[in-house]
């Protein structure tokens, strides 16, 4: 999402009346790869770019490629093959062993559905997952299908400009099948005639929203580490104890009576981190009846064990479905020593929690580090 932004925020500030610009969609991948499928680069016929499709092997070669979609005024998708030892292929020798294809889109900037323009409805939106369909690439007429065009689904009925009945029941079905996976995909589509249709199916939730409950100044490189990430910050303390530095990060800041107004949901972490115990002790039976999937606690195992003794004792158990979102001690286990250090062990264990990994080395890994078509 912060990719998204950035992009959204440069086409904002782009002289629309001197400038054309192409947007780079990388919208399927085979073998491995540096970006996945989803990762975008702006680029301005001044050769300026914003984002990236690859680690910087393929970027030369997709500005050209977008100068050349901007001024056929035509969308193109292009195949990098970086699995075949030929010397003309660009990428060739990265080690990758993956083929990429990247969708070069011109923008209309007088089109209000124009693809970055779709992408800043969703950046606009109450946090809510958005399903994108991308036409890639169509052989045959197809009526008013374009490729390049963008359809923001929202059901059955968002897919009513797939004139063909057949298509659109079959585009339906692998909608619903990614939401259920929460995972996004490519879409081929055959039709009785010879005509053929690729999509791609894009799952875009929100960015995670992190609740850093505490005024401590290790609340300060945490703020920071999680905003470089893109995420969303909303800080729970006492107003007056809150360090101004923090206030330019946060994008909430409110006293822990009006918790239950913050906005938690799926993709919401709740870190309890005041550094004192009776503090703590009263804050988690808060925490635990909002929704959020996952709630840290900072300091040694036993003192959250005393915790979670305590209230039992007092009549208030900590359930056990309840503990399965608890992470304490939060973070992963890399001997981190500074409050920087600490920061990013607990922005790794947040991200692995919602990955569903379990934080371990690569190399101990035995499946690949992405799912692999």
């Amino acid at each position: 999402m912060k990719e998204i932004k950035a992009i959204v925020k440069a086409y904002d500030e782009t002289d629309k009346d001197s400038l054309h610009a192409a947007l780079a969609t990388v919208v399927r991948v085979e073998g491995s790869s540096y970006r996945r499928t989803g990762a975008r680069m702006l680029v301005l016929d001044n050769g300026t770019w914003v984002g990236g499709i690859s680690g910087g092997c393929l970027e030369g070669d997709a500005l050209k490629r977008a100068r050349l979609a901007i001024n056929n005024s035509k969308s193109t998708l292009i195949t990098y093959d970086t699995s075949e030892d030929d010397p003309h292929q660009i990428g060739v020798g990265l080690g990758c062993n993956g083929i990429i294809d990247v969708l070069f889109t011109p923008l209309d900037f007088n089109n209000p559905d124009n693809p970055v323009e779709i992408l800043k409805s969703c950046i606009r939106a109450n946090r809510d997952t958005h399903i994108l369909i991308t036409i890639t690439k169509l052989n045959g007429n197809w009526g008013n299908l374009l490729a390049g065009q963008v359809i923001k689904y929202t059901g059955s009925d968002s897919l009513n400009t797939f004139e063909d009945p057949g298509l659109k029941d079959r585009l339906n079905k692998a909608a619903e099948l990614q939401i259920s996976k929460n995972t996004s995909n490519s879409f081929h589509y055959e039709s009785q005639d010879g005509r053929s249709a690729d999509m791609f199916i894009e799952i875009l939730p929100p960015e995670i929203h992190v609740v850093l409950i505490g005024h401590q100044y290790d609340v300060y490189p945490m703020s920071r580490l999680l905003k470089e990430l893109g995420w969303r910050v909303s800080i729970v303390a006492e107003l007056i104890k809150v360090n101004t530095k923090i206030r330019a990060l946060a994008d909430d800041i409110r006293p822990v009576s009006e918790f239950s107004e913050l906005f938690v949901d799926e993709h919401t972490a709740i870190i309890l981190m005041s550094h004192d115990y009776k503090t703590d002790k009263r804050n988690l039976p808060m925490v635990l009846r909002s929704n959020a999937p996952f709630i840290g606690m900072l300091g040694p195992r036993l003192r959250s064990e005393k915790i979670w003794k305590e209230l039992a004792e007092e009549n208030n158990p900590v359930s056990e479905t309840d503990m399965q979102r608890i992470y304490a001690p939060l973070g992963l286990d890399i001997g981190a020593v500074t409050p920087e250090e600490i920061a990013l062990s607990l922005a790794a264990g947040i991200r692995a929690a919602f990955s569903g990994r379990d934080g371990q080395f690569l190399k101990f890994r035995q499946s690949t580090i992405h799912p692999r078509n």
